[in-house]
């Protein structure tokens, strides 16, 4: 696994967070807790915060940046992802707010400022534009995305049981290690 410091900043990892050792995690960021980031992602916190929550994974080929502080862009965007988040393969998050419980579907791209509200599910191949908020308990699809329809309660219950065996197999990975 590559952990990289960058400039006065060294990444933060909760217990028990796996990092596959084809991953890069640079500078500002914080990984909580039973965590897991997938083969060939990067998770650049070099010129802003990033911050990930408990129980989420990032997975393969997946990219999370941030935007820098300057006149175009007061303040920067940091990047925050909740927990119990799952981020499918090859996903885009710069400068994004996503909240707990959220499946973002494989080669999505979630752009500066956009904020994700708890228990949503964004559709595969979706591009969610810098500064757009999406509500809770809805299903978005497209480029841009549109609120597709509400969740079911089914739905809603998938985002604990991928992040319990996304757990589950993230463990699997740290005990062949051991």
């Amino acid at each position: 696994m590559s952990i990289r410091r960058f400039e006065s900043h060294e990444p933060q990892l909760g217990n028990r967070v796996f990092v596959d050792e084809t991953a890069v995690v640079i500078g500002q960021v914080e990984i909580g807790d039973d965590s897991s980031v997938w083969p060939m992602t990067t998770i650049r916190g070099d010129i802003h915060s990033i911050r990930i929550g408990a129980r989420s994974s990032i997975q393969d080929g997946s990219v999370v940046h941030v935007t820098h502080d300057g006149p175009f862009n007061p303040g920067g965007f940091p990047c925050s992802v909740g927990s119990d988040v799952t981020v499918g393969h090859k996903v885009m998050l710069h400068g994004c707010t996503i909240h707990d419980r959220v499946l973002v579907g494989m080669g999505a791209t979630i752009m500066d400022g956009a904020v994700i509200e708890s228990d949503v599910i964004i559709g595969a191949g979706s591009l969610v534009p810098p500064g757009k908020t999406l509500e809770s308990g809805y299903l978005y699809v497209g480029t841009p995305v549109k609120q597709a329809r509400k969740l079911t309660e089914q739905e809603k219950s998938f985002f604990l049981y991928t992040a319990k065996k996304y757990c589950e197999l993230k463990d699997r990975y740290l005990a062949s290690k051991a």
